[in-house]
């Protein structure tokens, strides 16, 4: 690798909203197109920031100032992500928040051991596998994300729990500060989510007394520079900050979080206070495999980011990327077969494997991914994959769940090396709907299949008790051939977030990018389904000679929010997705 770039920012703006779910105002007719939810609110130019001690990156400018405030006190890379999440609950609640879960990623940079920590939701003890059943019928994912059913026992407080236990340097109480003053004080709404208000795409956000309270007073959305305050947020916050993550999980917080799920409007669920009291967080062995010169490591299932991206990884490896060009019609060629064999796979085998019995080594298998690799051709057609056999003797059925784009990435490297890289969700745009304590429960129970067996076949990703849903979310972090780290990335974006988080990592490796060029660069995806090219960008451009290699072209927007820093010659060089109102900012 070279020394980092200038950033060379394409100057698109992304014209008009994606192609995405809409409510009539009047009929209440649902139409989702591409399953976009989380629309695209515009273009922010973004320039690369630096830094020598430390940086945060973020998705909301309140939020990496408040984790960048932590890391000023002398805190550690986790104590800054309480805070920053603390802040997005508030800031960005259509994304994620306290009432969702995460994946972690920590460097500890002494040691030099990475960890990581499974704050994913569980489903409640008393679910079965016909909860998205109605009149015999699977429910409509339209039909089964709103309300109660949805939710699944949230995860992420535990997890950061768990991981400042370990890892945190200042008391847990400090680090929710800056979030209860801003509770009580108010925050100026920010474009992005007036924007998504705007568009008036959640139907509990009209009819769920909470939610409509709160983001529609007096029957009208938020509007952008609205000053809002959150005194319920504060109160739960600072309870939390003070009695420790116990208040939500048997306190009276959990009871108010159960009863809500019960007794929602909309499909009514089934959590009871035992499941929150029973939550456990889980430490993991990271995701790791060679890429080039490089060690690539990521989550293990049940995130499907850490094998999906290798999967992807390994299968371009056979090629000169460099020579082909970062917007080339070889590049977008190559990338779409290799993630498409990543999808098929991903559709049948990646669930909660641990739950199942099942290892994931038989995926990321060298062998295995080899021959998967020998399908990628650059001359014949483009021909949607068929997945492979990783486990000869295991008869599965492809799954039917909808992995949805409300979701936040955090990336954090501080004053001694350590690092996070944190992503988390609430899953659909305004999650369930579902308002408690001052924040919104997450969908993430529609994460599951809704089907649990078809042809006779189970469906390994079905709904079970105490089992957690299949999420795309890659948190990811790059070291060096001497072990050093290089790079902290990941982003939203539903199940495209493994083609986002690929796609950064083959820009900075292969094509020599810094992180800000990397994460500006146009975004090309494509699920097993069909290639799309981001709009308004030089990418679009390959429409028709892709069309003529057998792709199935959409131009639509990418709303990708990639954020991440790179470790380079003794410097932080931070990147924000422009896609997004993000910022990275350090000292």
């Amino acid at each position: 690798m070279q020394r980092a770039l200038s950033p060379k920012v394409f100057g698109f703006l992304c014209a008009g909203i994606a192609a995405v779910a809409m409510f009539s105002a009047h009929s209440q007719t649902q139409v989702w197109e591409d399953r976009e939810p989380e629309a695209a609110t515009g273009w922010y130019q973004k320039q690369a920031a630096e830094a020598k001690h430390y940086m945060v990156a973020s998705a909301n400018p309140h939020a990496s100032n408040a984790g960048l405030k932590i890391l000023e006190q002398g805190g550690s890379a986790l104590d800054a992500a309480v805070a920053v999440q603390a802040m997005l609950t508030l800031v960005e609640p259509q994304s994620s928040g306290i009432g969702g879960g995460a994946f972690i990623l920590y460097w500890d940079n002494t040691k030099k051991q990475l960890f990581t920590y499974d704050g994913r939701e569980l489903a409640p003890a008393n679910i079965t596998e016909d909860v998205f059943f109605k009149d015999g019928e699977v429910m409509s994912w339209r039909e089964s994300v709103v309300g109660g059913k949805s939710v699944g026992v949230p995860g992420v407080l535990k997890a950061l729990d768990m991981a400042h236990q370990k890892h945190g340097k200042l008391p847990w109480k400090q680090l929710f500060s800056d979030t209860i003053y801003l509770a009580r004080e108010g925050f100026e709404v920010s474009p992005r989510l007036a924007g998504l208000l705007q568009r008036d795409l959640h139907p509990a956000l009209n009819t769920f007394e909470a939610a409509s309270s709160y983001f529609k007073p007096n029957g009208q959305w938020l509007v952008e520079g609205e000053l809002r305050k959150n005194h319920e947020l504060a109160d739960t916050l600072h309870s939390i900050a003070n009695e420790g993550v116990d208040y939500f999980y048997s306190g009276p917080l959990a009871e108010k979080i159960a009863e809500a799920v019960r007794l929602a409007p909309t499909n009514p669920g089934r959590m009871s206070t035992r499941d929150l009291r029973n939550y456990e967080a889980i430490q993991r062995a990271p995701m790791c495999g060679d890429y080039r010169k490089y060690s690539i490591c990521s989550m293990a299932p049940p995130s499907s980011g850490g094998v999906s991206v290798y999967q992807i990884l390994k299968g371009l490896e056979q090629f000169d990327l460099a020579s082909f060009g970062s917007q080339s019609k070889e590049l977008v060629h190559a990338f779409t077969q290799a993630s498409s064999l990543a999808f098929a796979d991903r559709s049948i085998y990646i669930a909660d494997l641990d739950f199942l019995g099942l290892s994931a080594k038989p995926l990321v298998d060298e062998q295995y991914l080899s021959k998967r690799a020998g399908l990628i051709s650059l001359t014949e057609p483009y021909q949607k994959a068929s997945p492979g056999k990783p486990y000869p003797s295991l008869a599965a059925a492809k799954d039917d769940a909808y992995e949805l784009n409300s979701t936040s990435h955090i990336s954090i490297v501080d004053k001694d090396g350590n690092a996070v890289s944190m992503t988390t969700s609430i899953e659909f745009m305004f999650g369930s709907g579902v308002m408690v304590g001052g924040f919104l429960l997450n969908n993430q129970l529609t994460d599951f299949a809704l089907s649990p067996e078809k042809d006779g076949k189970p469906v390994l990703n079905r709904v079970q008790p105490y089992k957690r849903p299949r999420s795309s979310m890659s948190p990811s972090m790059i070291f060096n051939q001497d072990g050093e780290l290089e790079l902290v990335i990941g982003s939203p974006g539903g199940s495209r977030i493994i083609n986002y988080v690929a796609q950064a990592v083959i820009n900075v490796i292969d094509f020599e990018m810094n992180v800000q060029e990397a994460i500006s660069a146009p975004r090309f995806t494509n699920r097993n389904d069909y290639t799309a090219l981001e709009k308004g960008s030089p990418i679009a451009g390959l429409e028709a000679e892709l069309s003529e290699l057998g792709h199935d072209v959409r131009v639509i927007d990418l709303n990708s929010g990639l954020h991440g820093i790179h470790v380079r010659q003794g410097k932080l060089i931070g990147g924000a997705d422009p896609r997004r109102e993000g910022l990275a900012i350090g000292r």
